[in-house]
């Protein structure tokens, strides 16, 4: 087991030759097929819902852990889905921009078409176990997030991310579907005011998503792949991360004004030096050759996600100390 390359694939994302792939062991293997660098994320919107439900006085081990386990997985099928697609459709191939900055087993030839299938057969299973226990522990009122979260996950790739609905349907997901589901898995009641502090919360997140599309447009058009940026355009898209970026702070300071959150949450204000630094790199036009010292080839996304764990960080920060004061 190699316990440093595990914490190098959880805070990025190697890129590793078939010999050094070879040499992994196969936790390593499932870090990197999934990307969990990204998929970080997920655990990080369940956090977010616990240490909200925790605040009203809601929690259950069981209910947590399932919750955790089931969005994680689902998350990892997500991304082990979108790769099969991508390399069934062709949309992988002759060193498409997925596969320079990162490892995609099925299209490197790392593993068998087969072995990637069963990949997604497994990890899908256990989400949805998790997911039908959990509709059995909890009851019907989570339904209907149980149902489009499936829907998310088997239609994200195609056809959402096609037709600019996959940057909607993703900040949609991170945002006030997980947490305001895990709130609802803890607490047995849907809360509008955890939804709202959902999506305030993924603003930074969905630049990510933003930033790597708009990183990709013209490889993305090229394909015919029409993600929002490719639609809009890029300065319209970098223009709509600025956008969003911006209101982050302003929306969170909001929130504690309408009581909806407490007032500790202001620290996560001190994130605003990243998101104006993130709000400058995004105000210029993406360059075409790798500037000195910058993420590379994923530039916007780059700066968005280093922005985006920082800003997380603050959030549940903020969260935890108003439990305690």
């Amino acid at each position: 087991m190699n316990f440093k390359f595990w914490g190098q694939a959880i805070r990025t994302i190697p890129r590793v030759s078939k010999e050094e792939w070879d040499k992994l062991d196969g936790v390593s293997h499932w870090l990197l097929a999934t990307r969990f660098a990204v998929v970080i994320m997920t655990p990080f919107s369940v956090l977010v819902g616990t240490l909200l439900a925790l605040h009203d006085g809601y929690f259950d081990w069981l209910r947590f852990i399932l919750c955790l386990v089931g969005l994680t997985f689902a998350h990892a099928t997500n991304n082990l889905l979108n790769d099969w697609t991508d390399s069934k459709t062709g949309i992988d191939k002759d060193n498409y921009f997925r596969t320079i900055y990162g490892n995609q087993p099925l299209e490197n030839g790392f593993w068998s078409e087969r072995h990637h299938l069963a990949l997604i057969v497994i990890n899908g299973l256990i989400a949805l176990a998790c997911g039908l226990w959990l509709l059995a522990l909890v009851g019907t009122s989570i339904l209907p997030l149980f149902i489009i979260g499936i829907a998310l996950v088997l239609f994200y790739t195609w056809p959402l991310k096609w037709i600019g609905l996959g940057e909607l349907s993703m900040f949609f997901v991170w945002g006030p579907l997980m947490i305001g589901g895990t709130y609802l898995v803890l607490g047995g009641e849907w809360n509008w005011g955890v939804a709202a502090f959902g999506a305030v919360f993924n603003l930074a997140g969905l630049a990510i998503l933003m930033g790597k599309h708009t990183d990709k447009l013209k490889e993305d058009k090229a394909k015919g792949v029409h993600t929002l940026p490719v639609i809009i355009g890029e300065p319209a898209a970098r223009w709509f991360v600025i956008t969003i970026l911006a209101l982050q702070p302003i929306l969170t300071v909001l929130l504690v004004v309408l009581g909806i959150v407490e007032w500790p949450l202001l620290v996560a204000l001190l994130g605003i030096p990243i998101l104006w630094r993130t709000i400058k790199i995004f105000s210029k036009p993406r360059p075409t050759k790798k500037p000195k010292n910058a993420p590379w080839p994923v530039y916007l996304s780059g700066y968005a996600f280093a922005a985006n764990r920082r800003v997380s960080s603050l959030f549940v920060l903020g969260l935890v100390l108003a439990l305690f004061i």
